[in-house]
């Protein structure tokens, strides 16, 4: 069991430290937002979708995906094209420095939406888990595969809420918003470096 605990503990935390989509938008995020609390959904959410993916791949998905390349083509497909649209919303996305406006629930709506659909439709993040954790889950059976597995989300989780609370000590420091715009257009090249990265595996 211990040996499970520490192999989910390091797998999870080399998949999820890489500069990527989640991570730099929920970041960036922390460094927008006025208050911790206008943050927290995002990270909860995308938490929440993280351990649902990774729930998934240790209960069988990575096997079916792993016997029909064409899913695999499909996820690659709309990973590209998902990534450069979004990036181009990211590029154009502009910072909100009037912090002393409460959110409104739309616009916490449309930041869940976002985070659901980088965090699910994320090709990075499905091949992570499908493909990476999925498949390493299959060496264990009974309380090790649990505490594989809890390893897993318990890192995802902790990851998440320390990238908010570090974008929200670093956003403190820059009330005019120069450092979201920067944070922005940064993560846009992520995901159009991330886009063309998946366009070279598909070839």
């Amino acid at each position: 069991m211990i040996a499970a605990l520490f192999h989910g503990f390091i797998l999870a935390i080399g998949l999820i430290m890489p500069l990527g989509v989640q991570n730099f938008f929920i970041f960036s995020q922390g460094a927008a937002r006025s208050r911790f609390s206008s943050v927290l959904p995002i990270v909860i959410v995308a938490a929440l979708c993280d351990t649902m993916l990774i729930l998934a791949a240790v209960s069988g998905v990575s096997i079916v995906v792993m016997n029909f390349g064409w899913m695999k083509t499909v996820l690659l497909v709309s990973g590209i094209l998902f990534l450069l649209y979004m990036g181009f919303l990211s590029w154009r996305a502009q910072p909100d420095t009037n912090t002393n406006q409460p959110e409104r629930p739309t616009q916490i709506g449309k930041l869940i939406a976002y985070t659901m659909m980088i965090s699910i439709l994320n090709p990075h993040a499905i091949l992570d888990t499908i493909g990476v954790i999925g498949t390493s889950s299959m060496s264990y059976a009974g309380y090790d595969k649990v505490t594989f597995t809890a390893a897993c989300v318990v890192v995802s989780w902790l990851w998440f809420f320390f990238l908010a609370v570090l974008g929200r000590f670093i956003g403190s420091k820059d009330p005019t918003g120069k450092l979201v715009l920067v944070l922005n257009k940064v993560s846009a090249l992520v995901m159009w470096g991330a886009a063309v990265y998946l366009f070279t595996q598909l070839m």
